[in-house]
């Protein structure tokens, strides 16, 4: 019997513990994770720095209100804002909460509510982002959603000039749509939506939740565009597993941003905040990054050359190490076969098997989540 709601399928693997890329289970068998929490754990599991900084902080203070001062938001905010052009944060515990925040200052400083977002978008399960989602799957016998949402199709530049008007609050979109089924959006559909956006008033906002914090071989996704958002959303990868989520805006957003106008009980809590510092401290290093972004080429590659011949494949795409591998079967069944081979991955969409790799995995490590790949599809 479980006392557990059972908001999840889950597998019906049982991990016991984890370290670097990859998991022991209660049965001992070892698994190479390529889920990585779905795309948290972007240093692995227990990586040295992280655990030695939280269990040092743990040692010393857990938590605070956010009434009091805190060094540690402090040198977490000023990192992200060193490697980027935002100058300030407002940090949380996940995904939602930060679209959250920023639909809500979106609303707030432009006086407006319609949003626009993209079909196969995914934004939370709140009840706000829940609306914000292009996905009728996760609103099934919720009811009414709220009607300031309006999807439309994702990558379509030449339409975008028909929903985003005056009456427009703010445009989220994801440079790559995980849940969507790893969509990777093109430069003309951001720069569009950045253009109109400065055009009609409206705040230009990324969720970059999955595909943030160097997965996808820069610092923040956009940045492998020439654009810059209003506003930024972050999580996942942020905290290395620590619930953290992340707001980044600028000075402009001061006044409508003050006291009392939002807030959080544990969000930059100080175990959560020792975890981003050191994650961050390692991730946004030039070298890094770069490392990342080879690291995707050549999975991607070498997941092209030995599936080419595979009947069931109909595209290997991703940015950096978000990478899906879409097929013509049911992703369920191919989800199970990979798992027996010992690898973990997971899907995106009905037709995606989704690969999310440890940023420092090894060149070792891919070819054997190659050589697992493949005999999967034999």
């Amino acid at each position: 019997m479980s006392y557990l709601y059972p908001t999840y399928a889950r597998y019906s693997i049982r991990p016991k513990e984890g370290k670097g890329s990859y998991i022991i289970t209660e049965d001992g068998e070892k698994y190479l994770d390529y889920i990585a929490g779905i795309a948290v754990l972007n240093l692995g599991h227990r990586p040295d720095n992280v655990e030695e900084a939280v269990i040092n902080q743990v040692k010393t203070l857990w938590h605070m209100s956010n009434l009091f001062p805190s060094d540690l938001q402090e040198r977490v905010a000023k990192r992200l804002t060193d490697a980027s052009h935002f100058t300030r944060a407002f940090f949380c515990n996940s995904g939602a909460e930060a679209n959250e925040a920023a639909i809500k200052l979106s609303r707030k400083f432009t006086g407006r509510s319609k949003f626009i977002t993209f079909k196969q978008s995914f934004h939370g399960r709140t009840f706000a982002t829940m609306s914000a989602t292009g996905q009728d799957k996760i609103k099934k016998g919720y009811g009414e959603m709220l009607g300031t949402f309006v999807h439309i199709p994702y990558n379509q530049p030449e339409i975008l000039k028909d929903y985003i008007d005056e009456e427009t609050a703010g445009v989220i979109v994801e440079t790559v749509q995980g849940e969507g089924g790893i969509l990777v959006a093109k430069d003309e559909f951001l720069k569009e939506i950045e253009r109109l956006c400065r055009e009609k008033g409206a705040m230009f906002i990324v969720d970059d939740v999955q595909a943030g914090i160097g997965r996808t071989g820069k610092a923040f996704s956009f940045q492998n565009y020439d654009v810059k958002p209003d506003l930024v959303t972050l999580a996942k990868g942020l905290g290395n597993g620590l619930p953290v989520g992340a707001l980044l805006g600028d000075e402009r957003f001061l006044e409508v941003f003050g006291p009392g106008t939002h807030g959080t009980t544990f969000g930059g809590n100080y175990i959560a905040m020792a975890s981003a510092e050191e994650v961050l401290k390692t991730i946004f290093q030039e070298d890094f990054l770069k490392s990342v972004a080879e690291k995707g080429e050549y999975l991607m590659g070498r997941l092209r050359e030995v599936l080419k011949d595979s009947k069931e494949v109909v595209e290997v795409r991703g940015k950096g190490l978000l990478i899906g591998i879409e097929i013509n079967t049911p992703v369920a069944d191919k989800i199970a076969r990979i798992h027996e081979n010992r690898l973990l991955v997971l899907p995106a969409g009905t037709a995606v098997v989704r690969i999310l790799p440890p940023l420092n995995t090894t060149y070792e490590e891919m070819d054997e989540a190659i050589e697992k790949i493949r005999k999967s599809f034999d």
